[in-house]
């Protein structure tokens, strides 16, 4: 499986954020991708998960599955830990199993590996940050997608959650995973770096 773009360019509020961008990540493969503030990391990873239009140059996953679109085979993970506070942990992971659609696994086994499995029964309103944090991690061993675009996977975990997130990763590259974070510190695992300048 590769993940590919070639003169990729992002368009935003009339404005170009970056243009003349190309990567390659192959199956097994991490790229962190670095810059400051504002200089297109998060619309990059919203591009390849079909949340954004490009502004011209191409995207293509080799080797996925033919029938599903190339969002349809990634995870996104935001900034926003997108959950329903009135519903319980277990009922938010619940729904984003049936939505996300595809290979589903084992829920509890899921909660247990990011250590949630003990408050599945809470709403989510009374997580805290990290814990949030860690719903989503959940989130993306509940469904099974090729691709992972993490957005300061991080952010937000204790040295404990980090280190399970690292594993977490490098669990999913030893799969043949691909993975993309937009990173501004270490996410734990090797990574090739891809570097966004700074816009105008």
């Amino acid at each position: 499986m590769k993940l590919s773009a070639r003169d990729l360019r992002c368009v935003r509020g009339g404005r170009e954020v970056f243009s003349g961008l190309d990567f390659t990540a192959t199956a097994g493969e991490a790229v962190a991708v670095i810059g400051p503030n504002g200089a297109g990391k998060t619309s990059l990873l919203r591009l390849i998960a079909g949340l954004l239009a490009s502004g011209g140059g191409s995207i293509a996953l080799e080797g996925g599955n033919d029938e599903l679109t190339l969002p349809e085979q990634a995870h996104y993970l935001g900034h926003r830990d997108a959950m329903k506070p009135a519903l319980s942990v277990g009922d938010n992971l619940a729904f984003w199993r049936d939505f996300l659609g595809g290979e589903a696994s084992d829920m509890e086994a899921a909660l247990t590996t990011v250590g949630l499995d003990h408050i599945a029964h809470l709403p989510a309103a009374f997580l805290s940050a990290g814990q949030r944090r860690r719903l989503s991690m959940a989130r993306l061993l509940a469904v099974k997608r090729p691709i992972w675009l993490l957005d300061e996977p991080t952010s937000a975990l204790d040295t404990a959650g980090q280190d399970a997130f690292a594993s977490l990763m490098a669990g999913h590259l030893a799969d043949g995973g691909i993975l993309l974070a937009a990173t501004h510190s270490p996410i734990g695992i090797p990574a090739q770096e891809l570097r966004i300048g700074t816009i105008a």
